[in-house]
């Protein structure tokens, strides 16, 4: 017998067009296959409509579309569906559209009671710098520049390298090779970095930069209930990044960490946050971890901490709103999640305790989707960079020279 209430259904929802997102089919997979039927609001054309565990998938809102555009599109599925269903968000742009229509949604779909505007201030990077401030949480030192002058200013007062940052990620259009973060190395980086900042949508932040190494880089996700406590999640290891030092997890590992879990309970319970969250962490030289992003809906790696009774952040989720018990987990340290098409090699090595994103023996046509569509996208982009021109970049002494905006992002 399921914990689960497989009478009530589970919307999965996604605007980012990003059709290589894992943590869509691991949503999918995980409800489905404790019974519940799950419907998708996303692209059709990523591996997870391939899922068995898939009941339907539906159109997405289009691009850019505006309040009343997204919520008549929750409104057709939910008279399709005619019966309340659990609505997961998967990015920051559908959880954040939700959160804003949660008083409009709220007689279709069980959401969780999240105090007004929330979601928004922690998924900007400007306010959650401002937030960690205000809570004692360490967090990179971050200035915010008014113009192009000052950018390059607070580049050399903050040191080289630094991290740049778009306060407000989710508004990024695709195609125009902006990063939402990336490391930049010079102050004229900076400045043309600052000038981009409308084809951005948002503030330009400067961070200091915290290296990477080994045992520095950390996540933590929960599920903060009804009453909120965390339940449904865990403190993991990223052992691996693409890109390296600044990208998605592609490589972690479910590793017990006091400091972390302690640091991530703090923060949720100052804030009054309720559900799903996914937070990031890079501990310093002397040992501190500093909060470097706080995501209000499900990471993608979450199935790493699905415990010995098969709960994960998602089945939490259900189970609460459902007014089902959130059973106290057996967590099970030394899981590993890896990402095959960033990790093929470590996805080949034989390991008892693994999750892998994309196959799964219960569910085999995703991860058979996933290379052919992988295979046309690498095959595309070597083809991009065959016929971009040849573009040589003058920096400071000992920074680095690219061809083009691809050859930079592969570095981070």
């Amino acid at each position: 017998m399921s914990l689960l209430d497989i009478r009530v259904p589970a919307v999965v929802l996604r605007i980012d067009r990003n059709p290589f997102h894992h943590g869509t089919l691991g949503a999918v997979r995980s409800l489905g296959r404790a019974g519940v039927e799950v419907h998708v609001v996303a692209e059709s054309a990523g591996p997870h409509a391939r899922s068995r565990y898939v009941a339907a998938t539906h159109a997405p809102p289009p691009p850019g579309a505006s309040p009343d555009e997204f919520a008549a599109v929750l409104h057709r599925v939910a008279a399709r569906i005619a019966r309340p269903a659990v609505l997961i968000p998967m990015d920051d742009a559908s959880a954040l559209a939700v959160s804003r229509l949660r008083a409009e949604l709220g007689d279709r779909y069980l959401l969780p009671d999240q105090p007004a505007g929330l979601a928004e201030r922690v998924a900007d990077k400007a306010e959650l710098a401002a937030l960690c401030e205000r809570l004692g949480v360490p967090h990179p030192v971050t200035l915010v520049p008014d113009d192009a002058a000052q950018a390059a200013a607070f580049a050399w007062e903050l040191g080289l390298p630094l991290v740049a940052k778009w306060s407000r990620p989710w508004l990024v259009p695709a195609g125009t090779g902006l990063r939402s973060t990336q490391v930049v190395r010079s102050a004229d980086e900076a400045r043309a970095l600052f000038r981009r900042t409308e084809e951005a949508g948002s503030r330009l932040l400067l961070q200091a930069y915290l290296p990477p190494g080994p045992d520095r880089d950390w996540f933590f996700h929960g599920y903060a209930d009804r009453g909120g406590v965390v339940r449904g999640g865990g403190p993991g290891l990223k052992q691996r990044a693409w890109p390296p030092g600044a990208g998605l997890t592609t490589v972690g590992r479910w590793t017990p960490n006091p400091d972390v879990q302690a640091l991530a309970e703090q923060v949720v319970s100052a804030l009054g946050y309720r559900g799903v969250f996914d937070l990031d962490f890079r501990r310093d030289g002397a040992g501190a971890y500093h909060l470097l992003d706080f995501n209000p809906r499900p990471g993608a790696q979450f199935r790493l901490f699905a415990d010995k009774g098969g709960v994960d952040v998602v089945r939490a989720l259900h189970l609460d709103l459902t007014h089902r018990a959130v059973p106290d987990g057996s967590p099970l340290p030394g899981r590993d999640f890896v990402v095959e098409n960033y990790a093929p090699l470590t996805a080949l090595l034989p390991r008892r305790r693994r999750e892998l994103a994309w196959h799964a023996r219960d569910d085999l046509v995703p991860g058979l989707a996933l290379w052919a569509l992988w295979c046309r996208h690498a095959v595309r982009r070597l083809s991009q960079r065959r016929s971009a021109p040849e573009v040589r970049i003058v920096r400071q002494t000992g920074a680095p020279t690219y061809r083009n905006d691809d050859e930079r992002a592969s570095t981070f």
